[in-house]
């Protein structure tokens, strides 16, 4: 379930998918020029105000079941469709997380990983190479994708546990010892679950992670301009919207995700928009992107008590 690419634009998809699907490719690496972090969100134009204003009609509730019924089969048929050549590999989360190093007492000390909503692996290979003392636990919605990440070359269960998950329902400690996880990384993966069901992933993953650990977070956020994309008829709920392909995206604000960590006992050591840019020259376009880039701490013992 875990969204990854690096540079990919508008139009750039090979597999052709409708407009809306271009969401699933806009994991942009954050390390690029014309890139701002801000506190504060994307102001929409009159156009874009008018456009979101105007769009009220949801979708059945019948259909909004039937999607809620049908998510784990959706993305495995995603999978099925562009096996392991949809993302690029994401070479920028230790740039962007000091915390993937940073956060070891002593150089030589293992760090624990959990990558929640792995997908084949974009993010936890370019890891293992790159830190030979790290062990990473990986797991995902869709079945074939855990099976892709268990195919590659790279994947040593001495190094790497994969293993699939629905971290909505399924207890992570039955993969994962309770307290173990130094670091989880959330990336590009609770915007695919349903709003009314992210206390539970977040709860199932805290479970897991030591106190004193750290929740490295990013995902779409609010105004982004796949949220704009999307037509009528593809609104499930407040920020929230369907694909052609039965895959679902949601687009945060900082104040959603904040209340929603805080609720999981979960405080914030960072929580801030990251706007840009995107150039698209073949089609001659430049579209605003914003993505959500946050970190969270579980309080050790003697702070929550």
């Amino acid at each position: 379930m875990a969204l990854s690419t690096n540079e990919s634009l508008p139009g750039d998809i090979k597999t052709s998918p409708p407009e809306e699907n271009v969401a699933l490719k806009d994991d942009i690496c954050p390390c690029v020029p014309g890139r701002t972090k801000t506190s504060t969100g994307r102001v929409l134009t009159a156009e874009e105000a008018d456009r979101l204003g105007g769009e009220r009609a949801l979708v059945s509730d019948f259909k909004l079941m039937k999607l809620e019924k049908e998510a784990q089969k959706n993305w495995d048929l995603f999978y099925k469709r562009n096996t392991t050549n949809f993302f690029k590999d994401r070479h920028w989360t230790t740039r962007e997380f000091e915390e993937l190093k940073a956060c070891r007492e002593f150089e030589s000390q293992r760090l624990v990983l959990l990558e929640a909503g792995c997908g084949v692996g974009n993010c936890i290979f370019p890891l293992l190479e790159d830190d030979l003392n790290i062990f990473v636990y990986a797991c995902d919605f869709s079945p074939r994708a855990v099976e892709f990440v268990k195919q590659n070359p790279l994947y040593c269960p001495e190094r790497c546990c994969a293993f699939q998950c629905d971290l909505t329902k399924d207890d992570m400690r039955e993969n994962v010892p309770e307290g173990s996880v130094d670091v989880v990384t959330l990336i590009f993966v609770l915007s695919a679950i349903h709003p009314d069901k992210m206390k539970l992933a977040l709860q199932n993953i805290s479970r897991v992670l030591k106190p004193g650990g750290i929740v490295l977070f990013r995902d779409y956020g609010l105004h982004d301009h796949a949220m704009l994309r999307f037509k009528a008829g593809s609104k499930l709920g407040e920020n929230f919207y369907v694909r052609q392909d039965g895959t679902r995206s949601y687009f945060f604000s900082k104040e959603f995700l904040a209340e929603l960590f805080a609720d999981t006992g979960l405080q914030p050591v960072s929580n801030d928009y990251v706007l840009r840019e995107t150039v698209n020259k073949k089609e001659g376009l430049c579209v605003p992107r914003v993505f959500l880039q946050s970190k969270f701490t579980k309080p050790s013992q003697s702070q929550s008590s």
